[in-house]
């Protein structure tokens, strides 16, 4: 019995390949800027801690809970309607409002927020105009006031619904048409039926749509910072900057991060256990569409041009209008150097980025099992996470380790390395990698799904190892999928702003660099130019998804 026991137990642990080893490697070194952002919080910071919370970390968290609570709420109601009135409807322009909604993603939040500062802010030429017409003088009238948290709220909801309108319209054009009808023999309308059965089945896809919103508005910078809404986001820059105390921006990162994990656990208290199963009628179970007469179908193309025009139509439109008057002064060698700057950080990024997927998806695919599984998406984790955080995780190793370098090179051999890591361009790649690797890993991932394993089975009878069935098999037919990967993972990575701003080498530059601090200085006729070229490259994935989901 002692001597079959051994066998036994080396039969019971799992064997790793070399790709599977080499997928946990890679994932346990993208883990590391949230396990140093995490570790930071036992280390003690007292003084900074003390007037941080004396002086403005009550004003961080509050405005940080009311932009997510006000930004999810008025995008959810945008996403939701819209993407009921063009699935379920049909009015004038339905065709067209089908793709064009989402094009609103192209557009950054921290340009849209210039925008429309520029244009409603008290010296902006709307209130100059309201004050000229009207004979309004100094304060004595009211308007909105855009440097506000309403209005940081409204921007960001402009640019921010097509997350909520693309997974609350799959979901509406994947019900049945049966379960309405069975709605409308119980006696409810259409509206009924909408508020009673449509919207629940939807209510999982709606919650994770606003789940990207709520995130997203954690993770923005440079449209809360024009606006002057100080949240825990500008607060990390502040006190890391202004107050030169890494230690206590950490900690506010680890809050941040706090934050983040309690918006995935409500998003899984907001679905619930609600599993809804499709009719198997196939395409005539589908939803039909009513044909709303003229009125209401004009009402309905309003609905939908409104949040279309505010989010993007007219921001567009006045940045085309600045490049045309005055433009980039820098137009010229200086300002080909942004581009390159940016065309070339966004490109390689987007090629590593798809490569280091392929890598995990494919380990994933090869070994299985909890440990890779967990691994692969514990590895992605960065999405969900601001910008600035994964900055402040990257930093604090490397900077540690440069200084470690260079003080055991001056004792031991009296040169100074400086800085090796810190501040250079694979500081910064490495950032791009922690921050997008969730947009490339899930396309990478569905790809392969689309490859049946029987392929896989029949390749290897063929003699190919792992290796060759990567290269000769998978990536053939991979490569619409890596491509879709790539082009997601650049259009993201240009018009990236807080983990550029605190991680990128000195005077380095990018298009995004370009906009916030032309902008900032009240110079947006100038930022004009390099944010049309952001906005142009962005409506690439949009292109990608609307034929995807027409598909």
């Amino acid at each position: 019995m002692t001597d079959q026991t051994p066998p036994i137990l080396a039969r019971s642990r799992p064997r790793y390949s070399p790709w599977a080893v080499l997928a946990l490697i890679v994932a346990l070194v993208i883990l590391m800027p949230i396990a140093s952002v995490v570790s930071r919080v036992f280390v003690p910071a007292e003084d900074v801690w003390a007037q941080l919370i004396d002086t403005v970390l009550p004003l961080y968290i509050r405005n940080s809970v009311l932009m997510v609570l006000g930004v999810v709420s008025l995008a959810a109601l945008i996403g939701v309607a819209t993407g009921w009135l063009v699935a379920a409807y049909d009015f004038p322009g339905r065709r067209m409002f089908e793709w064009a909604l989402m094009l609103p993603l192209a557009m950054p939040g921290y340009v849209i927020a210039y925008v429309y500062y520029d244009r409603l802010s008290y010296w902006g030429p709307i209130q100059s105009g309201l004050r000229d017409l009207f004979g309004w003088s100094g304060q004595g009238y009211w308007f909105p006031d855009i440097a506000s948290v309403p209005g940081a709220i409204f921007v960001l909801a402009l640019v921010l619904y097509p997350y909520v309108y693309l997974l609350a319209r799959a979901a509406f054009m994947g019900q049945s048409q049966h379960l309405m009808e069975a709605a409308r023999t119980l006696g409810h309308s259409r509206v009924s039926a909408f508020f009673r059965v449509a919207l629940p089945m939807a209510w999982p896809a709606i919650a994770a749509g606003a789940a990207f919103v709520a995130m997203e508005t954690l993770a923005e910078y440079g449209a809360v910072l024009h606006l002057g809404v100080q949240t825990l986001t500008t607060g990390i820059f502040r006190t890391w900057f202004a107050r030169g105390a890494p230690v206590a921006a950490a900690q506010l990162a680890a809050l941040l991060l706090f934050f983040v994990l309690a918006l995935f656990y409500a998003e899984k208290l907001a679905r619930g256990k609600r599993h809804f199963a499709s009719d198997s009628g196939g395409r005539s179970a589908q939803l039909v569409r009513k044909r709303l007469t003229t009125g209401l179908g004009l009402l309905a193309a309003l609905s939908c041009a409104l949040p279309l025009a505010l989010g993007f139509a007219f921001p567009a439109a006045e940045l085309a209008r600045l490049a045309y008057i005055a433009g980039d002064p820098m137009w010229g060698p200086r300002f080909y150097e942004f581009v390159v700057n940016s065309l070339s950080m966004a490109g390689g990024a987007a090629l590593l980025l798809v490569a280091v997927a392929l890598l995990l998806a494919y380990a994933k695919r090869l070994q299985g099992g909890p440990v890779v599984s967990i691994a692969t998406q514990a590895a992605s984790l960065g999405y969900a996470l601001p910008g600035a955080v994964i900055a402040v995780g990257i930093l604090i190793p490397m900077a540690a380790f440069d200084n470690a370098l260079d003080s055991f090179m001056r004792t031991t051999f009296g040169i100074s390395t400086g800085l090796l890591l810190t501040g250079t361009i694979t500081a910064l790649m490495f950032a791009y990698v922690v921050r997008y690797l969730a947009v490339a890993l899930k396309t990478t991932e569905a790809a392969f799904t689309r490859i049946p394993r029987s392929m896989d089975d029949a390749a290897r009878n063929l003699g190919l190892g792992p290796f060759g069935l990567l290269t000769r098999v998978h990536i053939p037919l991979l490569r619409r999928g890596m491509l879709t990967a790539a082009i997601f993972v650049f259009a993201d990575v240009m018009k990236e702003l807080p983990a550029t701003l605190i991680v990128r080498p000195f005077n380095f530059d990018t298009l995004a660099i370009r906009v916030f601090r032309l902008a900032s200085d009240g110079r947006l006729e100038e930022a004009s130019t390099a944010a049309l070229l952001i906005v142009a490259v962005g409506i690439l994935p949009v292109i990608i998804l609307s034929r995807a989901m027409n598909r």
